[in-house]
């Protein structure tokens, strides 16, 4: 019977291969061919991991296994073409069953995918759209399900002015839900609440402005979630210098649990890079801004990659399309929709989808000015403004209908009967524009009906209860954080990662030009300056003070820029709990120690042999250590000043206000003709005692005096002083040379004084934060 069945239906793959290039016009065998049968009602499943499209393609016959052939197994096809151009024999059907293999020039097709033969689509098989490259799909591990749902959420913000205070409610009233399996797509104009509504579901807003209920699986948002919920912002926060394959391999090194291996953690993030096709780029930098990097779609699907290799339960997406072709955002969009059939939660606010992308969504919300105008499923969202007479006049995308909506634009839709009074010229209230109803009657209309037609039976199953045990609704709940590494990992993981991160800037061309041409200036001013008499003893004073003060200020504005550069980084990394802040804080200020040190030496060789300065081992590395000394104290209030203002051009005024202070409260500016005399006579003259006894050229007023105790330049230059003159003279300048403990027990106090000072404010932005 099976013989008799399939007798004269079954073919090789070189005969319909001859076929196709031979007879393009001629039809091929029907579906019965490949032994399924073509579904005439309804439409298959998309949400099957094994979509078959059964459905003849227009122009291509009634061959459901043809109809997406082009695109399939090109290997496949090119090494059949080869065969067949060079002139190979055809081999037959050894026989009519289906369990037999087929042989041709060699090469046989084993049974069992034989038996597996059947129709195919374009989501079978994932590609690089960019790359062109076929890959194996991504196998998610399973993860715990999260049931997402809001009902009458309301956010406002306080705007504080001058004299009062302004409230603006940016959501009214808004409710939903989506679950494991399902993508819900936030559409919306420009201003509707959609990101809002994003950050709000995912924990990333003030909770101080919200009203509603916010609940997963049933329970309110907790800590545990943090490394849970997978959340992509609009802007592609990443290290410019570092590379694909870095960036994803940090993040998994961070973020994955401990239990993993650093080998198996490495493994993840190249299948990462392969699922989205990141192969060809893995290599290179990222780039930005002044850095040549990857392509715009890219570097998206580095930031998806960033959060989906934690495998998280709920995957947030801040328009995830915006600035892509077409092409590349459909790929983005079945990527998303693979990731939901491995049992996520996908939340997406989206702009401006094609008709393709549109069809991909589950669920669907429309938001117009805050306010609900449709929550349900994506492909019923046309049937029920139909049903409220919203109709388009001709045919379009529907998500183009669906924003003309959201705006209050009825320009090439229907006018509702309701809305038709309010057009009519004899209307004394009509509020019109160009003969239809304005944008702000449409949105009210459109929030009425709503609220009259669907909200109370979308409410009513929010209250359905969910089918989970009361277990995993606890496990939502726990209040303990699940971090990815320990405190010492995190730390040397940030140390490296930040050492590749700057080192492009630290030695650029521009910053070592910078320092060195300053050095050779100074040589050169002070060419082999002589300290045996009275002035160059004074001229070499002068030298010691600017190298103070040139490394004092120059760290100062190195060290303003590094937290409010990182802001947006370090804001996206704690609220996924990737680390500690306290080892982030040590990693940050440590991994700059190394690079800021080397400069510096440069400098001092070259400054040192060319002034002529004390040509002895000791003085010369008690000075470079004194000048690394003041570096890393300057660069502590540079962090302190950027942490606490996260401000670029509030801090750089306020450091050079800071730095001048300093310079002045150190009373090396205020000198009088007679102290200088004072000065001279006590070169020339033996009795050194009296210049001791009368010589004071700090004439600084008493209630700005103890500015100076705070100040790094001035210690730093009394140290530097009794470096170079110890033995020669009991003071230099006022500065009584002694063996300055005090000094280096300033400094160090000033290290660490000021870096507590940046923790605090970084600890104190991330509790405003509500990070």
């Amino acid at each position: 019977m099976e013989k008799a069945n399939t007798s004269g239906l079954i073919r090789t793959k070189s005969e319909q291969l001859v076929e196709t290039v031979a007879a393009a016009l001629k039809s091929p065998t029907s579906s019965e061919a490949a032994g399924v049968v073509p579904e005439t009602g309804g439409t298959p499943s998309r949400k099957s991991s094994k979509r078959v499209m059964t459905g003849a393609s227009p122009g291509r016959g009634g061959s459901s296994k043809n109809t997406h052939i082009r695109k399939s197994r090109s290997a496949q096809m090119k090494f059949d073409l080869d065969e067949l151009s060079s002139g190979a024999a055809l081999s037959r059907a050894s026989s009519a069953s289906l369990g037999l293999s087929f042989s041709f020039t060699g090469f046989t097709v084993p049974p069992d995918e034989l038996a597996d033969s059947k129709p195919f689509s374009d989501e079978d098989i994932p590609e690089d759209i960019e790359a062109g490259k076929h890959k194996t799909k991504f196998q998610a591990e399973p993860t715990l399900p999260i049931y997402l749902k809001f009902t009458d959420v309301k956010y406002k913000v306080i705007i504080k002015g001058m004299t009062s205070t302004e409230e603006k409610h940016i959501l009214h009233g808004i409710a939903g839900s989506v679950n494991p399996g399902e993508v819900l797509a936030l559409m919306g104009p420009s201003g509707g609440g959609k990101t809002t509504l994003l950050n709000l579901l995912g924990g990333r807003l003030v909770q101080a402005n919200f009203e509603g209920s916010i609940t997963y699986n049933d329970q309110p948002y907790s800590k545990f979630l943090k490394s849970r919920i997978g959340f992509v912002t609009q802007d592609d926060v990443l290290f410019p210098h570092l590379t694909v394959k870095e960036t994803l391999t940090y993040a998994a090194m961070l973020r994955l649990p401990k239990t993993l291996t650093k080998e198996q953690k490495e493994k993840r993030a190249m299948d990462v890079i392969c699922e989205l096709g990141l192969e060809r780029c893995r290599d290179t930098m990222i780039g930005g801004s002044f850095v040549r990097g990857v392509s715009g779609g890219e570097r998206k699907r580095v930031c998806i990659g960033n959060e989906i290799i934690v495998n998280p339960s709920l995957l947030l997406l801040d328009e995830p399309t915006s600035g892509l072709d077409s092409t590349t955002a459909l790929r983005i969009v079945q990527m998303l929709h693979d990731i939901a059939e491995g049992g996520k939660t996908v939340v997406t606010t989206i702009h401006q989808p094609s008709s393709r992308l549109f069809h991909k969504f589950d669920k669907l919300i429309l938001l117009g000015k805050g306010s609900l105008l449709y929550f349900g499923k994506a492909s019923e969202a046309t049937v029920y403004f139909s049903s409220i007479g919203c109709n388009p006049l001709f045919a379009m995308n529907p998500a183009e209908f669906l924003l003309d909506l959201a705006n209050g634009n009825l320009n090439d839709i229907s006018v509702p009967s309701e809305l038709e009074d309010k057009v009519l010229p004899w209307n004394p209230d009509a509020e019109t524009r160009n003969g239809k109803p304005s944008p702000m009657v449409v949105q009210e209309y459109l929030t009425e009906a709503y609220e009259t037609r669907v909200a109370e039976k979308e409410k009513k199953k929010l209250m359905a209860p969910l089918p989970l045990g009361e277990e995993v609704k606890t496990q939502v709940s726990s209040p303990r954080r699940q971090w990815g590494a320990s405190w010492w990992q995190q730390y040397t993981i940030l140390f490296c990662r930040g050492i590749k991160e700057r080192r492009h800037d630290y030695f650029s061309w521009l910053r070592i030009t910078q320092v060195l041409s300053t050095a050779v200036i100074l040589g050169l001013l002070w060419w082999q300056s002589d300290s045996d008499n009275p002035k160059g003893l004074q001229d070499q004073a002068g030298l010691l003070f600017f190298i103070a003060v040139f490394w004092g200020f120059f760290p100062v504005f190195t060290a303003i820029f590094t937290f409010p550069q990182e802001r947006a980084m370090l804001s996206k990394e704690r609220a996924a709990d990737m680390y500690r802040l306290s080892a982030y804080f040590v990693a940050r200020t440590t991994s700059d120690l190394p690079l800021d040190l080397v400069l510096p030496v440069l400098f001092l060789l070259v400054v040192y042999f060319m002034a002529g300065l004390k040509l002895s081992a000791a003085p010369f590395f008690l000075s470079l250590l004194t000048v690394l000394l003041c570096i890393v104290a300057a660069q502590g209030l540079g962090l302190a000043i950027g942490a606490t203002l996260m401000d670029l051009k509030k801090a750089t005024t306020l450091a050079s206000v800071t730095v001048m202070t300093f310079m002045l409260a150190g009373g090396f500016f205020v000198q009088t003709l007679q102290q200088l005399m004072q000065f001279a006579a006590f070169i020339s003259t033996i009795n050194q005692s009296t210049l001791t006894s009368t010589t004071n050229i700090e004439k600084v007023p008493v209630f700005v005096s103890w500015i100076r105790y705070m100040s790094f330049n001035y210690h730093t230059y009394k140290l530097l002083l009794k470096v170079q003159y110890e033995h020669l003279t009991p003071a230099v300048n006022g500065t009584r040379i002694d063996h300055g403990f005090s000094e280096v027990a300033a400094l160090v106090a000033m290290v660490f004084g000021y870096r507590l000072l940046a923790y605090i404010s970084l600890r104190r932005m991330k509790l405003h934060s509500g990070a």
